[in-house]
């Protein structure tokens, strides 16, 4: 279906209305966010996302208003990867508490303008060379394989180190060109510092954050084109997805150690699919040295609704599971506590 340009217009002036909201009326503003303040927008940024939806299915059908919640359910799903990123990032450029908010909020703005060109050059590919999909379905198989290799992990010692930040080549480039201040500057991008201009630690973070971002859009831009091939519905699922996740990252920043196993959630989610993409590759097959040139037929593809249903069920599986299992491991540590105190007093008495 060919989506009307007055749906595009409409979509851009509520994403620009809503981040300028968000700017002048929260990141201006110099706090660290409650966890019921973040609650709240969080559970508000949702609302949004879910109307959008909503609008969507009324004006332009309910086919793409399915595709649409399928797709902005994966990508806020994968978007929780990046909040493991972001408290790295942000803790080691040791971001003052107050700032942080303006760090992701800028993170995520430059994050939309980047994976915008994405989808539009992802959207192009597709439209004009089928075979894409094979790429695409073989990456996010390979992905999902990474994430797993994640999730089992490794020793306690590789956890540790994974937990430090290390700049990426983009950020080092910054560094090697430009001269940068020793310690943050307020909210200023640039200073003048000892007679020359330098840019601060602030402007660095932000492009760590956006490039980080876009880093993970290599991975969730394949996934949605799984579930549609409309770049405006890819383009308001990613933009939905991305602009509520600066109030989640307050929300669950200290809660994202209990998502113990996210990884293979997102490994599940991505495995079906890239699963599903390969059977459309299939069944569009165009490749002259498979099945001749010709695609297959009657190959049982996933439907909008069921991949929906599927990706919804893993991840509240995921969440449930994995807070099981914290709790589990919690009581188990409490109680290996107490029986090495009740010895220690034993050991007392007895000296």
């Amino acid at each position: 279906m060919h989506v009307p340009l007055i749906a595009w217009i409409i979509l851009t002036v509520v994403i620009i209305g809503i981040l300028t909201f968000d700017f002048f009326g929260h990141v201006r503003k110099d706090h660290f966010p409650s966890m019921k303040e973040s609650a709240i927008w969080t559970c508000i940024y949702i609302g949004i996302a879910l109307s959008a939806g909503v609008v969507i299915g009324l004006t332009l059908g309910w086919d793409l208003g399915a595709q649409y919640f399928a797709g902005w359910v994966t990508e806020w799903s994968l978007s929780l990867d990046n909040l493991f990123v972001f408290v790295i990032i942000i803790a080691g450029f040791s971001v003052p508490r107050e700032i942080q908010q303006k760090v992701i909020a800028v993170g995520i703005t430059l994050a939309l303008i980047f994976r915008l060109v994405f989808i539009l050059l992802g959207s192009a590919l597709i439209e004009n060379f089928s075979w894409i999909f094979y790429i695409f379905g073989a990456f996010l198989l390979f992905t999902a394989y990474k994430q797993v290799r994640e999730g089992v992990g490794a020793d306690e010692d590789e956890a540790e180190d994974s937990e430090e930040y290390e700049d990426n080549g983009f950020v080092k480039l910054v560094r090697r060109m430009l001269p940068v201040t020793p310690n943050f500057v307020g909210h200023k991008y640039l200073h003048r510092h000892e007679g020359k201009l330098h840019i601060t630690p602030l402007l660095l973070v932000v492009i760590a954050v956006g490039s980080a971002d876009v880093m993970f859009a290599v991975d969730s831009i394949p996934a949605i084109f799984g579930l549609t091939n409309e770049a405006f519905i890819v383009f308001a699922a990613n933009a939905f997805a991305l602009m509520g996740l600066r109030q989640l990252y307050f929300l669950i920043e200290g809660l994202m150690e209990r998502l113990v196993f996210l990884h293979f959630g997102l490994a599940v989610i991505l495995g079906f699919i890239g699963v599903k993409l390969l059977i459309h590759a299939l069944a569009t097959n165009e490749l002259w040295f498979i099945n001749s040139g010709l695609p297959f037929e009657n190959l049982p593809e996933p439907t909008i609704p069921f991949s929906l249903g599927f990706i919804v069920v893993t991840l509240a599986l995921t969440a449930v599971t994995s807070l099981i299992a914290t709790r589990h491991k919690a009581k188990k540590a409490q109680k290996a506590q107490q029986a090495a105190g009740e010895t220690s007093e034993v050991e007392a008495a007895e000296a």
